[in-house]
């Protein structure tokens, strides 16, 4: 799978966002677009660090139930979260019951809860590199680069867990703090 590819629509789109119908969905209207605000970012933090080892594929089928189970991200409100919550959402089959994932997102609401309003937006936001030329294919999108390596040592500085920096980067493509969509793609904005 090399260059942008026919969706259903025949408009060019990163080949992995042409089908199914979720990551054409996911692709077109979310995937790329800058996101702001901590509970936002928060979110997109949990479900790339949910998607370690799993297809985004299912987090994307699944992201209603993650949001209903923690909360809607609210910081605030999961930072709250009891010993009896924990058990809810390790029995909870609408979301991914991963145990490790599940706790880090727990302990980073109460990490989060601590920083000021804004603070993860800013510090996520200062690691956005330059704009690059566009990839021309999927080999060339990396798995992390030097910011990603520098925002999860930053993050894991200040307490969170779960952020390497493929996840790092995997986030950093989701909120839009890098345009990896391909040069062909109809849903690239430059600028």
């Amino acid at each position: 799978m090399t260059d942008a590819i026919a969706g259903p629509d025949g408009r060019p789109r990163c080949p992995w966002g042409a089908k199914p119908e979720d990551y054409t969905a996911y692709h077109d209207e979310e995937w790329g677009r800058p996101v702001h605000g901590d509970d936002a970012l928060f979110e997109r933090l949990c479900l790339e660090a949910f998607q370690s080892g799993l297809s985004w594929l299912t987090i994307l089928r699944r992201r209603e139930g993650f949001r209903q189970a923690f909360a809607g991200f609210r910081i605030a409100e999961v930072a709250r979260f009891t010993e009896a919550d924990r058990e809810r959402l390790l029995a909870d089959a609408g979301i991914i019951r991963n145990r490790a994932k599940i706790d880090a997102t727990l302990a980073n609401a109460r990490v989060l809860a601590g920083w000021a309003p804004g603070e993860l937006d800013t510090l996520l936001w200062s690691f956005a590199p330059a704009p690059r030329p566009a990839p021309a294919t999927l080999a060339d999108v990396p798995a992390s680069t030097p910011q990603s390596t520098a925002l999860a040592r930053e993050l894991k500085r200040r307490g969170l867990r779960f952020v390497g920096p493929t996840t790092a980067y995997a986030a950093m493509q989701a909120c839009g703090l890098v345009n990896d969509h391909l040069r062909g793609c109809a849903f690239r904005r430059d600028g």
